[in-house]
C-alpha cells in the first residue's frame, strides 16, 4: 500500500504533467478511505521548493450536469481564500465543508451575500500549479461519462492541474453498455428491419443480432477507451490492506468501550468472515458491525450473563448474513421460512435427502462461515430478520435467547449434550462422574439420538482407555447396543451420519467401535426404509383425487429417490388406472424425464416397475380398444424403455465392479 501512495506522490512531484491518474477498485473496498487517510494528508503536507499543495476533493455521485461540477469546484476553491471560514475550520478541526453547508454557501453567493466581505485574491484564484483535483465516484454520476472525462480533460491538458480520478471500472463498463438500453434496442431493431436482417432466418438468435447491432451503433466502450487513453497516464489497481482498514473501522466504537474491547478481541473472526464472504466490500462490513452493535447492546442489557462463545457466534452470523443478503449473493427469502436454530440444523441434515436447492445453499453457507468454528447454536432468527427487514423483532429476540439459555446453560443442558458441545476437559473433575452417570442413563432409556449415541460411544471408549471412567468395554458396548435399539423407535434416518461421526477427533478405531458403527448402519438403513415408505404413501395417495398435489410433491421429493420400491405395485396400478387420460399421459412423461436424468439414483425401483408393467399388460390384454386402453399401452411401453435404461445402468455398474476386481 505504501508503494501505491509513493507512486501517486511521484505524479504530484513531477514538474510537468499533461495527464491524470486513475485509482480503480471495487465498490465498498475503501478507496475513499484510502484517499482521505493515506493520500490526501501526504499531499497536503508536501512542500516542494517552498510550494505547498492543496487538495480539492469532489464526489461525482448523483451529479446530473457539468454545471454542478463547476459549482463544487468553485465552492471548494473559494473556501480556501476566505480567511474567516478557514479560521473557523482550523479552530474546529474541520477538514472539509459538509455538503449541506456547501449548498448554503452556494445560495449565499447566488443572492450576493459575501462570505466574509473580503475581496477575492485573484492571484490565488488563477493559481493552478498548487492544486490537486480528486474526482471520486465517476461511475455513479448521472452525466454521460464521456462528457465528464472531456470536461476533466480541460483541467489536465490546458491547465496542467494534477488530477486524480477514483472509480470502479467494472461498474463503469456495465453502465456504458446498459445506458438507455430500451432506446438502443428500439433503434437497433428498427435498423435491422430496414436492412432486411430482421426477417432473415439464421442460426444466430434474434437477441444476439440485436445485441451485436447495439454494440456496432452505440459503441460507447470504444469512445471511453479513446478518451481514457488521451486523458489517463497511469491506472493504479487499488488492493486494500483490509486488516489496517478494519482496525480503523473498529475505532468508530471508541465511545462504547465494552463493545470496542469485544470487537478487538475478535478481530480475527471479523477478518476471517469478511474474507469468506468472497467480496471486498467494506461498506457492507461497516453496516454489519453497526447492526451487531444493536445486537450486542440488546443482549447485554437483557441477558448480561450470556456466554462469550454465543456472542462470538452472533458476531460471525451478523457479518455473514449481511454479506449474503446485501452483496446480492442470494434472494432475501432463503432464510425466511427457518424459524429457529433447530430448523436450521434440520435443514443441514436433510439437505442431501430432499435435494432442495435452498437447502443446498444453507449447507454451503454453514460449511463456509462456520468451518472450524463448531458450536451448537449458530442460527439467530432475530438477527436474520433484523438484517433483512431492518426491524428488531422483540418476539424473535426473546424466543431465540430463551432457546439459547436452554441449550448453552449447563445447569439446564442435558448431560449428553454438555459432553458433546463442550470440550470434555472443561468439565470440572467434581462434576465429571455425575455427567457420565447421567449420560449412561439417557443412552439406556433411548433419549439420545442415534448419531449422538455413536459419538458418545467413541468418547466413552476413549475415557475407558484413559482410565477416566471405571467401566469395562463389554459393559459399555452392551449398554449402548441396547440404548440404540430403544432410540431407533423414535429416531429419524440420518443421511450424512458417517460425516457427522467422523468429526469426533478423540480416540481411534477399535473392534468395539466398528461393531457399534455396523449396528448403527443397520438401524439407520431400516429408518431410511421406514422414511421412504412413509414418503411413498404420502405421495401416491394423492392419485387420482389430488393430482396437483401429487405432481408438486413428486417433483420436489421423489425425482432422485427410488420411490416405486417403497409402495405396493398393485396399489400404484389401481391408482394410475383410475386417473384421467390426461393425467396418465402426464405421469408417463414425468417418469420418462425422471429416468433419463436420474437413473443412477433410482434404478433400485426396477423390480417393482417390472411388476407394475406386468399388471398393466395383464389388465389391458383382453380389453376393447379405447382411449384409456391406448394410453395405458403407451404407459406400459414407456415402462419397458425405463426398465431397459435401468438394466443398462446395472450392467455398467457390474462391469466397473469386475474391472476393479480384475485390477486387484
Amino acid at each position: 500500500m505504501e508503494d501505491l501512495v509513493e507512486s501517486i506522490l511521484d505524479y504530484i512531484r513531477s514538474d510537468y504533467t499533461d495527464y491524470a491518474i486513475m485509482i480503480n477498485g471495487e465498490w465498498g473496498s475503501g478507496k475513499t478511505y484510502f484517499w482521505n487517510n493515506k493520500v490526501r494528508k501526504k499531499i497536503d503536507s508536501l512542500n516542494l521548493n517552498g510550494k505547498s499543495y492543496t487538495t480539492i476533493y469532489m464526489s461525482l455521485y448523483g451529479i446530473s450536469n457539468l454545471e454542478d461540477i463547476s459549482k463544487k469546484i468553485f465552492i471548494e476553491t473559494t473556501q480556501l481564500m476566505d480567511k474567516g471560514l478557514r479560521k473557523y475550520m482550523n479552530a474546529t478541526g474541520q477538514e472539509s465543508i459538509p455538503e449541506y453547508a456547501k449548498t448554503g454557501l452556494d445560495m449565499a453567493n447566488l443572492f450576493g451575500v459575501s462570505q466574509s466581505g473580503e475581496k477575492i485574491d485573484y492571484a490565488k484564484f488563477f493559481s493552478t500549479d498548487d492544486k490537486v483535483l480528486c474526482f471520486d465516484d465517476l461511475e455513479r454520476a448521472n452525466v454521460d461519462v464521456i462528457d465528464i472525462l472531456g470536461y476533466i480533460n480541460n483541467f489536465v491538458e490546458h491547465d496542467h492541474i494534477k488530477t486524480i480520478i477514483i472509480c470502479n471500472e467494472k461498474e463503469l463498463a456495465t453502465k456504458l453498455k446498459n445506458t438507455n438500453l430500451e432506446m438502443k434496442t428500439f433503434i437497433a431493431t428498427y435498423l435491422l428491419d430496414k436492412e432486411g436482417d430482421l426477417a432473415v432466418k439464421t442460426e444466430k438468435p434474434m437477441v444476439e443480432k440485436i445485441r451485436d447491432k447495439i454494440e456496432y451503433v452505440f459503441d460507447k466502450a470504444n469512445d471511453y477507451e479513446r478518451i481514457k487513453e488521451k486523458l489517463i497516464g497511469e491506472t493504479f489497481e487499488y488492493a486494500p490492506e483490509f486488516n489496517y482498514i478494519i482496525n480503523g473501522i473498529l475505532m468508530r466504537y471508541a465511545n462504547n468501550p465494552d463493545l470496542l474491547k469485544f470487537l478487538k478481541q475478535n478481530t480475527n473472526y471479523i477478518i476471517s468472515t469478511f474474507n469468506k464472504s468472497g467480496t471486498r466490500n467494506l461498506r457492507i462490513l461497516k453496516h454489519a458491525l453497526n447492526d451487531f452493535r444493536k445486537v450486542y447492546e440488546m443482549v447485554n442489557k437483557n441477558y448480561p450473563n450470556m456466554s462469550y462463545r454465543v456472542l462470538q457466534t452472533m458476531l460471525i452470523f451478523t457479518i455473514a448474513i449481511s454479506f449474503e443478503i446485501k452483496a446480492g449473493k442470494i434472494t432475501k427469502d432463503k432464510f425466511v421460512n427457518i424459524e429457529n436454530n433447530e430448523e436450521y440444523k434440520s435443514v443441514l441434515v436433510s439437505s442431501r435427502v430432499l435435494m432442495d436447492n435452498r437447502q443446498f445453499y444453507i449447507k454451503e453457507f454453514d460449511n463456509n462461515y462456520y468451518y472450524n468454528f463448531k458450536v451448537e447454536y449458530r442460527f439467530f432468527k432475530f438477527i436474520e430478520s433484523y438484517v433483512r427487514t431492518r426491524i428488531f423483532d422483540m418476539k424473535y429476540f426473546k424466543s431465540d435467547m430463551e432457546a439459547i439459555i436452554n441449550t448453552v446453560d449447563t445447569d439446564k443442558l442435558p448431560a449428553y449434550k454438555r459432553l458433546l458441545n463442550e470440550e470434555y476437559w472443561k468439565i470440572p473433575d467434581d462434576e465429571f462422574d455425575k455427567v457420565i452417570e447421567n449420560v449412561m442413563e439417557d443412552v439406556k432409556q433411548g433419549k439420545v439420538d442415534l448419531v449422538d449415541t455413536v459419538k458418545l460411544f467413541i468418547y466413552f471408549s476413549y475415557f475407558v482407555k484413559k482410565g477416566l471412567i471405571n467401566y469395562d468395554m463389554k459393559t459399555i458396548k452392551t449398554l449402548f447396543y441396547d440404548g440404540m435399539n430403544v432410540a431407533s423407535l423414535t429416531s429419524k434416518y440420518c443421511e450424512n451420519a458417517r460425516e457427522e461421526i467422523s468429526k469426533i477427533a478423540v480416540g481411534e478405531n477399535t473392534t468395539e467401535t466398528e461393531d457399534i458403527l455396523k449396528h448403527f448402519d443397520i438401524i439407520n438403513e431400516n429408518l431410511k426404509e421406514k422414511m421412504y415408505n412413509e414418503k411413498a404413501s404420502e405421495i401416491f395417495k394423492n392419485i387420482p383425487i389430488k393430482m396437483d398435489l401429487f405432481y408438486e410433491t413428486f417433483e420436489r421429493e421423489a425425482m432422485r429417490i427410488p420411490i416405486f420400491k417403497y409402495y405396493d405395485e398393485y396399489q400404484i396400478f389401481q391408482r394410475i388406472s383410475c386417473a384421467s387420460n390426461e393425467d396418465i399421459v402426464t405421469i408417463k412423461e414425468l417418469l420418462s424425464k425422471r429416468a433419463r436424468n436420474h437413473k443412477k439414483d433410482i434404478r433400485d425401483e426396477k423390480d417393482n416397475l417390472i411388476k407394475l408393467k406386468l399388471l398393466m399388460d395383464d389388465y389391458i390384454k383382453d380389453k376393447d380398444t379405447g382411449i384409456k386402453v391406448v394410453m395405458l399401452k403407451d404407459f406400459s411401453k414407456e415402462l419397458e424403455n425405463i426398465i431397459e435404461e435401468y438394466s443398462k445402468e446395472d450392467e455398467e455398474v457390474e462391469n466397473k465392479v469386475e474391472k476393479k476386481k480384475s485390477k486387484k
